[in-house]
């Protein structure tokens, strides 16, 4: 992996017009081989659904405080996160002991009930506020059917010789995060983030930028390239599953926010990955494994305990 400068853009319209995509398999294995990041045009997703996703999450962001604390994160995942409640205490990158200073909505699968032998199984928490449920779905159905585009791409790009993992985003586990950054104070901290340096731990992640800015990618170097908004692109990137799943030929690269605009910012990223009952492991065709194998489920649990108040285990009070 070399040092870049500029984020790659990937065009999907060989897709679109069903052709030979051959060349648009190595782009991908390029962009994401040597930067771990690229913006993804013409896509297919419809600009309107985007402006309307947006427009919910800033409808539901201005409700007051306790109607969307009414609908606090709970152990399924889903809810509102307040700002200040998750820290990347994971993360090897920095020294993060603030949490990140956003807000979000976190929706994922609909689930009728939870499933007690499957880790994150649920129904979505809603707030009362017209037509925003009917939006989010809207636009999940969509970045779902974008998400296992990509994934098919990933595999040709990567040399995988068997496509059978792909099932296990037929039943995928998603998460759509409307998230809402407040501008930074002039003389904040230098460890005070909107989102603290990390790599994402599933494997696909899709965001769409409003016009604000404030996303930075890390050079092997360590220096911080930024990734402005660009009109009509999504921003996509390779999270740590998916480098497992092509034995590091595709990279989990670092990033993160600071918000030093004086505006707020508002983001959308869609999580793609698959379901929680998946054992990862490197595929065939990417050469010798470099990674041992382990499972989606259990992997989360670890992530999520760690970093968010909602999932931090209380102990008894009797010892």
């Amino acid at each position: 992996m070399g040092n870049f400068t500029k984020i790659p853009v990937l065009d999907l319209q060989p897709l679109a017009e069903n052709g030979d995509i051959r060349a648009l398999a190595r782009d991908f294995a390029t962009a994401y081989g040597e930067t771990g990041f690229g913006y993804v045009i013409n896509h297919g997703v419809d600009s309107a659904l985007i402006a309307d996703i947006f427009e919910a999450s800033k409808r539901f962001h201005a409700l007051a405080e306790p109607a969307k604390r009414a609908i606090a994160l709970n152990k399924a995942h889903r809810g509102y996160i307040a700002i200040n409640t998750s820290t990347d205490v994971t993360t090897d990158l920095a020294e993060v002991t603030k949490p990140n200073q956003s807000a979000s909505f976190m929706m994922m699968r609909e689930d009728s009930a939870a499933d007690p032998g499957v880790y994150l199984s649920g129904p979505n928490q809603w707030p009362d506020l017209e037509g925003f449920r009917e939006t989010c779905e809207a636009y999940v159905a969509a970045m779902t059917g974008l998400g296992q585009v990509l994934m098919r791409l990933a595999l040709q790009a990567m040399g995988a010789t068997d496509n059978a993992i792909l099932r296990a985003f037929d039943d995928p586990t998603i998460w759509l995060r409307l998230l809402h950054y407040p501008p930074q104070p002039p003389k904040a901290p230098d460890d005070l983030y909107g989102s603290a340096p990390h790599k994402d731990f599933g494997c696909l992640t899709l965001l769409a930028q409003d016009d604000v800015g404030g996303l930075q990618v890390q050079t092997p170097s360590g220096d911080w390239v930024d990734a402005p908004p660009m009109k009509d692109a999504f921003v996509v990137n390779v999270g740590d599953m998916l480098h497992r799943m092509s034995n590091g030929r595709l990279l989990s690269t670092p990033h993160r926010v600071i918000n030093t605009s004086g505006r707020e910012r508002y983001s959308v990223p869609f999580f793609f990955d698959p379901h929680v009952q998946t054992t990862i492991a490197p595929l065939p065709g990417t050469g010798a494994p470099k990674f041992a194998p382990l499972h989606f489920g259990e992997f989360l649990r670890s992530e999520l305990e760690a970093g968010y108040d909602a999932h931090k285990t209380i102990p008894d009070a009797k010892g």
